[in-house]
């Protein structure tokens, strides 16, 4: 007998009524809430691209201000369309039976449960990823092109394309057995062990990101400059922090847009910085830009992060433990489960589908959280470098990457990480010399 035989015949009981009707409220919710945001965001850049905020008027010209606020409104639209397909093709997923019916034919093509549930997943991420290609194209080539970010060609673009799937499976796929195995095999509690491989992988690729995988996408060169490498060197010496080296990336190879960052785990860390933005920013003010980094790992931000990113992954595999044998989870999606088979892989697929829907109002509060560590972050750097020349940078930054100055004060309290340009200034300039 097929599996497509031994499925169970659908039907609606009160819970999958209650999961169907909680769904579509939750997800016309997050669709009105984003297009709200969105059209608050276009009307509120629109109406102040005629003047820089004061803040900046003698270091931004009215040119780049509009440049950056025509950016902003650009991307913002192409949202829009990504928000209605997305939501589109979740509901084609679920409620209007595309996963029932994937999950159909893959049954066609092998009577084992456990590489069914390999299929299930993997084909819907290769789906995913492929539906997503038209807005990745389009951003790239279209929106930073136009704007002048663009440095890739599209053999670049497709080559890091394949290299990324081929990294995704290389190391995707042996966890998502593992997962399903544990699923199968390790009772109940399967979802402790799973939790526990989930942060085991993560640690691992921390350590092997720097030195692996970072490097199958961008050359690294250690930092030639001997007078700022010796600023550096000061700088990591009066904050006790210690790395495997400062490095340059080839950054420019894909974009003109600047930035700065800490890869790696434990003694494998290292700094890297762009080269468009070691050629933009002066000595001094790539100093305090690396201040402004060393203030997340001393204050432990990072380490906060983590620990609240596991904390919430434990969570939600406790409740995918609990979901998984409840017939109405399924069929409350509009998936018929296999009553003589597993389901272990659709309800993978099912959670991370319908997961974002119900956590997107919590969005703020992670927003709010990230803000907050900005702010500690610039407040260490202007102890241990210079908030002048930390303003400078960021000023330069926001030009270079073409960041609105004037966001609507909602949508950026819902989506940034970081706090509204005028804001960030204001504090940094109010920190004792």
């Amino acid at each position: 007998m097929s599996h497509s035989e031994t499925r169970a015949l659908p039907f609606l009981d009160p819970m999958s009524l209650v999961l169907t009707i909680a769904f579509v409220a939750f997800l016309l919710a997050m669709v009105g809430l984003k297009y709200w945001l969105a059209w608050r965001q276009i009307r509120h850049v629109t109406e102040h691209a005629a003047a820089v905020p004061r803040q900046f008027a003698d270091r931004v010209s009215l040119d780049a201000h509009r440049r950056a606020a025509a950016y902003t409104v650009e991307k913002t639209r192409l949202g829009l369309f990504e928000t209605a397909f997305g939501a589109a093709l979740l509901v084609g997923l679920t409620l209007l039976g595309g996963l029932d019916w994937l999950v159909g034919r893959l049954s066609t093509l092998t009577n084992s449960d456990f590489v069914l549930q390999m299929l299930i997943v993997s084909v819907v991420l290769l789906l995913a990823s492929l539906l997503d290609l038209p807005f990745a194209w389009y951003r790239q080539f279209r929106i930073e092109q136009k704007f002048g970010f663009n440095r890739m060609t599209l053999r670049l673009w497709i080559a890091d394309l394949a290299k990324s799937l081929v990294l995704t499976a290389t190391l995707g796929l042996p966890l998502l057995a593992a997962v399903l195995w544990l699923m199968d095999r390790a009772g109940d509690l399967w979802w402790i062990y799973a939790w526990l491989l989930w942060v085991g992988f993560n640690a691992l690729v921390l350590v092997l990101y720097p030195t692996l995988i970072a490097p199958l996408f961008n050359k690294f060169e250690p930092l030639k400059d001997g007078g700022l490498a010796d600023r550096i060197a000061a700088l990591l010496a009066r904050t006790g922090f210690s790395s495997r080296g400062v490095f340059v990336m080839d950054g420019s190879r894909r974009s003109a847009h600047g930035n700065a960052y800490f890869t790696g785990l434990g003694r494998a860390k290292r700094i890297v910085f762009f080269d468009t933005l070691v050629e933009r920013l002066q000595p001094s003010e790539i100093e305090a830009v690396l201040a402004h980094e060393l203030g997340h790992f001393r204050l432990r931000h990072i380490a906060k992060r983590l620990i609240l990113s596991f904390v919430a992954s434990l969570a939600f595999l406790a409740l995918l433990g609990w979901l998984v044998n409840q017939a109405w989870f399924y069929t409350g999606l509009g998936v018929t489960p296999s009553l003589a088979g597993s389901n272990h892989g659709i309800a993978l697929v099912l959670f991370a589908l319908v997961l974002p829907v119900f956590t997107f109002l919590f969005a703020p509060l992670a927003s709010l959280l990230s803000r907050r560590h900005e702010f500690e972050a610039d407040a260490f750097a202007a102890r241990h470098a210079s908030a002048g020349d930390l303003i400078n940078a960021l000023v330069k930054l926001y030009q270079d990457n073409a960041s609105t100055l004037t966001p609507d004060p909602l949508h950026s309290a819902f989506y940034d990480s970081h706090p509204p340009a005028s804001t960030r200034i204001e504090r940094l300039a109010q920190q004792p010399v």
